[in-house]
């Protein structure tokens, strides 16, 4: 949502790109056992869990924080973030994710054949998974996108910026609380 109101829909695209990139890392690491290593080793897991925290709570700040300039959909001019930084900003969110992980390890199972080829079956899954999260999230940075001509005053502006940012706070506050089952 925070990528479609501040970038656009296009440029929403691309940190939709990176959430997508992020739920296929996780699959990766699942797929050769690394998410089994972070189930069982709480070492690792408070590690990614207090990396994805600190990440969250830095974003909140940063949105908190943000300029409460009016919105305008931005041309890909000066003070723009890249491409190569908002597709790093969407896999950073979900592939340092240790819900992700953890979400992954209880469902994939269920759809995986131990008697057949598991790459395959892993491809199947990831581009499934990657589908869904980029069409979800380009839902919702078109949503957002269309709220831009909503947000004129800085008084709205500064509003929209504290409450994304205190949700990203939550949200890390909340992974702060996750607990390994």
């Amino acid at each position: 949502m925070g990528a479609g109101l501040n970038h656009g829909y296009q440029r929403g695209q691309r940190i939709a790109f990176g959430l997508a990139l992020g739920v296929w890392t996780q699959l990766a690491v699942v797929g050769v056992g690394l998410g089994a290593l972070l189930a069982t080793s709480n070492t690792a897991f408070s590690a990614v869990k207090w990396l994805g925290v600190a990440y969250l709570v830095w974003l909140g700040i940063q949105q908190w924080r943000a300029p409460a300039a009016p919105l305008v959909a931005r041309d890909e001019g000066a003070g723009q973030m890249s491409t190569r930084a908002l597709i790093l900003r969407g896999w950073t969110v979900n592939a340092v994710n240790p819900k992700g992980t953890v979400f992954l390890i209880a469902v994939l199972p269920q759809f995986v054949d131990t008697t057949q080829p598991l790459l395959a079956q892993y491809l199947v899954i990831g581009a499934t998974f990657g589908v869904v999260e980029f069409c979800v999230m380009t839902g919702y940075a078109a949503l957002a996108s269309r709220v831009l001509g909503l947000l004129r005053t800085q008084r709205q502006m500064r509003t929209t910026n504290r409450v994304f940012g205190s949700l990203f706070v939550v949200a890390g506050a909340l992974l702060a609380t996750f607990k390994r089952v």
